[in-house]
């Protein structure tokens, strides 16, 4: 039975149109430089173009979306724009894959801006939070979701600088944004963090980018206690294996063909299948979540 309020919205009838070699998971060789482009992938991910449909959760929010060119970040910059919140993204160099997202923004009536640099550099987080807040007028809505690693087989191959450049990407970069949105932020204003189920489990590959995750996971519930009497939340969602451009610039071709494998799908999560959670966690109905890492991994966490 088909919703004819989607049809009209140009939306596809089907609630959740994953192609058949997205649910199979099937992934030809296809290396990429870092940081990798959504339109070279196969299949290229699906961000809920055709299949998210909003329900102004967050009606007049306020949003910043970092790494929001791709993959996660362009899922939930599509979901909270069609769920009522104006958008503005912060990318690394990804230009055409940044205007996608942009014009999915826009394409649902909100306010879009996409924001260029490198977020490792404590003084452009603070121009980003500037830029942001002139052009909406306001920021109640953060989302850190930038991120990278490099997969080494051994401890000593992680040099001082993958180390720095890791850390200052994944995790200081989640701190000075914060900082400078938080004068910004009034009761009600949430803060959400992407974690990883490596943060969770370990990595004996990506011992870097877990222990970076692991910090954000801890960074959630300590900064949730503190900005609990201002009334402002403060969550994370931790996935498991996604399919996004991180992963096809980073790992040789037969790593990426069984990417997501360990999962008890059998297969990575789409961005589309992970947006909600963001959205539950942004919006009223979480009211009284705070400090909580949601965790949709596919698997078991417990390992």
């Amino acid at each position: 039975m088909t919703d004819p309020s989607r049809e009209k919205q140009g939306l596809s009838v089907n609630p959740n149109p994953l192609s058949e070699t997205r649910a199979k998971g099937e992934k030809p060789p296809q290396a990429q430089p870092w940081p990798g482009h959504e339109a070279k992938m196969r299949p290229t991910p699906d961000h809920g173009e055709e299949s998210y449909q909003g329900a102004n959760k967050l009606l007049g929010r306020k949003a910043l979306v970092t790494g929001g060119d791709s993959g996660i970040g362009r899922a939930i910059a599509i979901a909270f724009a069609r769920e009522g919140a104006d958008v503005a993204i912060a990318y690394y160099n990804e230009h055409d894959d940044a205007q996608e997202t942009l014009r999915w923004v826009r394409k649902a009536g909100r306010k879009g801006l996409a924001i260029q640099g490198d977020l490792s550099n404590p003084a452009h987080c603070k121009e980003v939070i500037q830029q942001v807040v002139e052009e909406f007028g306001g920021l109640d809505l953060l989302v850190n979701n930038a991120g990278r690693h490099t997969e080494q087989a051994d401890l000593t191959g992680i040099t001082p600088e993958q180390l720095e450049t890791t850390f200052r990407t994944n995790f200081f970069s989640a701190v000075w944004l914060t900082q400078a949105a938080l004068p910004q932020m009034e009761a009600g204003s949430v803060i959400l963090n992407t974690g990883s189920v490596t943060g969770l489990v370990g990595s004996p590959t990506l011992i870097d980018y877990a222990a970076t995750k692991a910090a954000m996971h801890n960074f959630t519930k300590s900064l949730s206690k503190q900005l609990a009497p201002r009334g402002i939340r403060v969550n994370c969602v931790a996935p498991g294996p996604v399919w996004t451009p991180l992963i096809v610039s980073t790992r040789p071709d037969e790593k990426v063909a069984h990417f997501g494998d360990e999962s008890l799908w059998k297969r990575p999560a789409q961005p589309a299948e992970l947006a909600p959670s963001y959205v539950f966690l942004a919006s009223s109905d979480a009211r009284y979540y705070t400090g909580e890492v949601l965790s949709p991994t596919g698997e078991e966490t417990t390992r």
